[in-house]
């Protein structure tokens, strides 16, 4: 199985979704823009948010096993995809990249 570099590459935060909506948690993932992950194959990198972690995994999965080329063309490197995470709230969108 190949490594997995996981790149931090945004954050955003919805203050007025959040004073909407949600009920307030004691931690939310704190990543920050740059952070650097590596995965060994599938398994979640040390400090991974679990939520963030479960929303990549089925891409992390695919580049770990040598596939890519998502979605016909959807990323100029086939060896890689951009996905956020799943909080509506406070989104952190991430590059994942197979690494040779």
């Amino acid at each position: 199985m190949k490594k997995i570099k996981i790149t931090v590459m945004r954050r955003a935060w919805y203050g007025d979704l959040i004073e909407k909506y949600e009920n307030p948690i004691e931690h939310a993932c704190e990543m920050t823009e740059g952070q650097v992950f590596v995965a060994n194959g599938t398994e979640k990198p040390l400090n991974m948010c679990d939520s963030a972690w479960e929303s990549m995994l089925p891409f992390v999965r695919v580049l770990a096993y040598g596939g890519g080329d998502f979605y016909d063309g959807w990323m100029k490197n086939e060896k890689s995809a951009m996905i956020s995470c799943n909080d509506g709230f406070r989104p952190v969108s991430f590059l994942i990249e197979a690494l040779d």
